[in-house]
């Protein structure tokens, strides 16, 4: 049945178990061999952004033969009747970009926070992009504290193309995993950076967003010139489900070199003596709001 022809890609899109494989010479349309599926799987055996090795059918369809192992994922988990299983929304993204906007909608910091968290407990490089600076006076004035922290800050505006080409530079040939609540202007920033681009996305992200009985398909989109870009709306719904509480101030870069100072070795970070962090936090070296999102994470709450 086959041609005995191998070739090595990278799933760019997946709908209802098939997978549109770039091959650099084409896509091919893949399904997984059936060896693969053998077992109950407690997550996506493959999944948008994986490279996988695939054999050609004598249709020119394929067959996914073996799945790279990942670098990194971005992973949500759903509550299935017969138990939990690890949803892949986005394997082996080179950097997760949080796109907010400085005002209409007011930045929830809060949320970019959490995100954050997840960025780097999944050791996923972060970009923030400070989008509509063109409504406020001094976008800085909210953003600017991720740069202190090491972030790169990019300060956007479709209506004056600011930051436009500096985005579309730090896109290029990269896996970007795009986040960011509705009406930041995601869409926007993608059609000025390529014609077109913000269009296709939206288009497959509405479709996400409609329900749990619509057929899910993920898809990335290539740049010209290089790289693709994947909405992954998820993020919302992701929850810190394999984060102890002890281990959330290695995920805040500002607390983690703290903590070997801390008196005690299971500080909290809120009420002990000898606390490394909270003495920071009185000196002004922490901004108090990164510290209340982190008590917030904590103790759980999202």
């Amino acid at each position: 049945m086959t041609n005995n022809i191998n070739k090595q890609g990278l799933i760019i899109k997946a709908q209802s178990g098939f997978f549109w494989v770039e091959t650099g010479e084409g896509i091919i349309v893949c399904q997984l061999r059936g060896k693969l599926k053998q077992g109950r799987a407690k997550g996506d055996i493959a999944a948008l952004g994986d490279r996988v090795d695939i054999s050609v059918l004598t249709d020119g369809s394929g067959v996914i033969e073996t799945v790279e192992e990942r670098r990194q994922a971005i992973v949500r988990l759903d509550p299935r009747p017969q138990g939990e299983y690890q949803q892949v929304l986005l394997a082996n993204p080179d950097q997760a970009v949080f796109v907010f906007a400085c005002a209409h909608p007011t930045p929830r910091l809060k949320m970019l926070d959490r995100f954050l968290v997840i960025a780097e407990k999944e050791r996923i490089p972060a970009v923030i992009v400070a989008n509509k600076i063109d409504l406020v006076d001094d976008p800085k004035e909210m953003f600017g504290l991720y740069a202190s922290l090491g972030y790169h800050v990019i300060y956007t505006s479709t209506k004056t193309s600011a930051g436009v080409d500096e985005l579309k530079s730090q896109l290029q040939a990269k896996i970007s995993a795009l986040v960011g609540p509705s009406g930041v202007g995601k869409s926007s920033l993608l059609n000025a950076i390529q014609p077109g681009l913000g269009l296709a996305v939206n288009e497959i992200s509405s479709a996400m967003n409609k329900g749990r009985h619509t057929t899910v398909t993920r898809q990335m989109f290539a740049l010209e010139g290089g790289g693709y870009v994947a909405d992954t709306p998820g993020w919302k719904s992701l929850a810190l489900w394999d984060t102890e509480p002890e281990e959330l101030d290695a995920y805040f870069p500002e607390l983690r070199d703290l903590v070997p100072h801390c008196q005690f070795s299971d500080c909290t970070h809120q009420h002990e003596p000898g606390c490394a962090v909270l003495s920071a936090l009185k000196a002004g070296q922490i901004h108090q709001e990164r510290y209340d999102s982190f008590v917030r994470l904590r103790s759980g709450k999202e």
